[in-house]
């Protein structure tokens, strides 16, 4: 009998064991997961890449985000900094971080602008989606919301039509949130720039639940389009309504 009651005890304890394991191995629940997919294309020359990155810093460190990530029902969310161009070039700069204090954001903020800028040809928004979209799987959180920000200077190029893309994402609970920056600057090999641009993100790149996009005329403009742009992600609140996802153009 004793043996037996030995026996019950073992079974008990491994079964409180695998319980501990599986609470140590649950996902940490944030207000919200998000990808931030930046275009870092031939079309974007140094000078441009530098204004993005600086944009993305002066966004991230304003008092005003980090009290928008603190105001959530969990006062935390989680990020991470993606730079694309065609369809063979995806890189995480920044990998997933828990951003819930002013430590945490200004150090993922300083990741962003110590990293190495790499850039490459091509355009493939369609192969930036698909490979955001993938970084949800098992990456340690579980977001109230899913979204990516997919800012960029020009229209899809290579790979599979954006729209493909976009539909699978939306369709797997992402939302797709876009930031073109409209640029009249001629590419570095001479191309003209594109025409109406936000208005091919509209149509063409951005989707889901209450999905928006910022327009950004200029890349002088880009910190104040990113930082309106963040503000209305983090909190999630609703565009303007009336403005079919489109809000203003940012401009300084």
């Amino acid at each position: 009998m004793d043996g037996a009651w030995r026996l019950a005890g073992v079974a008990v304890a491994v079964l409180v064991a695998g319980w501990g394991d599986e609470a140590a191995l649950a996902d940490t629940p944030v207000d919200l997961e998000l990808v931030l997919a930046v275009d870092v294309s031939g079309s974007v020359d140094a000078e441009e890449g530098r204004l993005q990155r600086e944009g993305y810093v002066a966004a991230l460190t304003d008092p005003k985000i980090q009290a928008a990530i603190r105001g959530g029902p969990y006062g935390r969310i989680a990020m991470t900094y993606v730079e694309w161009a065609g369809d063979g070039f995806q890189r995480v700069t920044v990998p997933w971080t828990l951003l819930g204090d002013r430590n945490s954001v200004e150090s993922f903020a300083s990741s962003i602008a110590e990293s190495p800028y790499l850039t490459a040809q091509w355009t493939s928004i369609s192969a930036a989606i698909d490979f955001s979209a993938r970084l949800f799987d098992d990456n340690g959180f579980e977001g109230t919301r899913r979204v990516i920000d997919v800012s960029g200077d020009g229209v899809n190029n290579r790979g599979r039509p954006v729209q493909w893309a976009r539909d699978e994402a939306v369709a797997a609970g992402i939302t797709i949130n876009g930031l073109p920056i409209l640029n009249d600057r001629p590419n570095p090999w001479g191309g003209a720039a594109p025409v109406d641009l936000d208005g091919y993100y509209q149509d063409h790149v951005i989707g889901g639940p209450g999905a928006f996009l910022v327009p950004a005329i200029s890349f002088d403009a880009f910190a104040d389009a990113i930082l309106s742009k963040l503000l209305l992600e983090i909190s999630g609140l609703p565009s303007a309504p009336g403005t079919g996802g489109r809000t203003g153009l940012a401009s300084r």
